[in-house]
């Protein structure tokens, strides 16, 4: 199963994340809006991505839900009926909820910087290294810690968790 170690972080200065990133990937970075449906699942998290383009993806992920570098197993598999897999997939396991996000996409080595805009939370960071054949998780820690530094975030700006758990804990704080 690919993996990767990923980073997540509040961005309390949206304007200079966006540089260090344009300057440490060389480019204006990709923009990708994206809408992620999250299906009850008993364990790890079921994702349908739909890029609102008639193209999707289903991933499943496992990850501990900790703040810092951590490592995240996957599988990916596309759709060119994300709607219709939708559907199915909410009548045979039953939805939890929604997010929707404009992302803007930097590659920075073997890591992918992405700078979120996401809706009803506000502006994340999310580093992702994608790990290589024998590379050890220390090695990409170390990556992303590095990155992290780089780009001026700081370890308080941490994050535990997926966005979908930001939003859900958000509903229950105002009653919904």
């Amino acid at each position: 199963m690919p993996s990767n170690v990923e980073v997540k972080a509040r961005v309390c200065d949206l304007d200079f994340l966006t540089q260090r990133a344009r300057e440490l990937s060389g480019s204006d970075g990709t923009i990708i809006k994206q809408q992620d449906t999250f299906f009850t699942v008993a364990r790890g998290r079921l994702k349908l991505r739909d890029f609102l383009d008639g193209s999707g993806q289903l991933i499943f992920y496992e990850r501990p839900d900790m703040d810092g570098p951590k490592l995240s197993n996957y599988s990916i598999t596309p759709t060119n009926d994300p709607g219709g897999l939708r559907r199915v997939l909410s009548d045979a396991l039953g939805q939890v909820g929604q997010v929707k996000k404009e992302r803007w996409l930097y590659m920075v080595g073997q890591t992918r910087v992405h700078v979120d805009c996401v809706e009803g939370l506000g502006n994340f960071m999310e580093l992702e290294v994608v790990m290589k054949e024998n590379q050890s998780t220390e090695e990409g820690a170390a990556i992303a810690s590095q990155l992290m530094q780089d780009l001026g975030v700081k370890k308080e700006h941490l994050i535990e968790g997926a966005y979908m758990d930001l939003l859900l804990a958000k509903g229950q704080q105002n009653g919904h």
